[in-house]
């Protein structure tokens, strides 16, 4: 091909096209020529794909309950944006989960734990709203965010698990305790009944009862 050099990029892809190693355009799939010998190369590809990032965040309630936030978020490149989306971060995914877990950790610290299950609606309508502002300037769209559950951090389950056992336990032996204290009432109750019974029998109906042939 002499000093042409003919590049393909491929569906859903952009390619970045520098000259002596400054951006020069922005090239759309298809077959393009870059003369290397001028000084033309490809820097890189940019995926215009939509992709997907699952988020874990460990948080803590405004009543200070730790809980897992499990949450993922769908993005994608904008081609009209592709110089920002290629050059101003290195690492897209570890930006987006950072934003993430700043906003869940802010919004759930606002809350208590009943109010973060109920209110996860809410989160994640926030993440969705801050990660969008933030992304867009580095060229990135949020197409959707998403808190798919929300959990009790595993030594905090433990513990409430133990603290349970624990009262329930105490329970069990505070009702043993009322049932004896019951049995005992009422055993003393038919005790003292059958006394008063016996006292309030004449002496000679119970010596006719016991010693017929007296009489």
């Amino acid at each position: 091909m002499g000093n042409l050099c003919c590049i393909q990029v491929d569906e859903s892809t952009v390619a970045i096209k520098e000259r002596f190693g400054k951006f020069e355009e922005v090239l759309e799939p298809g077959c393009h020529f870059l003369p290397w010998i001028l000084g033309y190369q490809r820097a890189g590809n940019l995926s215009l794909r939509l992709q997907q990032l699952d988020v874990n965040c460990k948080a803590k309630t405004k009543d200070n309950v730790f809980i897992n936030v499990v949450a993922f978020v769908q993005y994608r490149a904008l081609a009209d944006k592709a110089y920002d989306a290629f050059y101003k971060l290195s690492d897209v995914r570890s930006r987006i989960q950072t934003n993430v877990i700043h906003v869940i950790r802010a919004g759930v610290a606002k809350l208590n734990l009943g109010d973060a299950y109920e209110r996860k609606n809410e989160i994640d309508k926030a993440v969705k709203d801050e990660l969008g502002k933030a992304m867009s300037d580095y060229g990135y769209e949020i197409v959707k965010t998403l808190i798919v559950g929300i959990e009790l951090d595993g030594l905090v389950k433990l513990v409430m698990n133990e603290e349970y056992a624990a009262n329930m336990k105490a329970e069990g032996e505070m009702f043993r305790q009322i049932m004896r204290a019951e049995g005992d009432a009422e055993l003393k109750c038919v005790r003292g009944f059958s006394e008063n019974t016996m006292s309030a029998v004449p002496s000679s109906l119970m010596r006719k009862k016991f010693f017929p042939e007296e009489s």
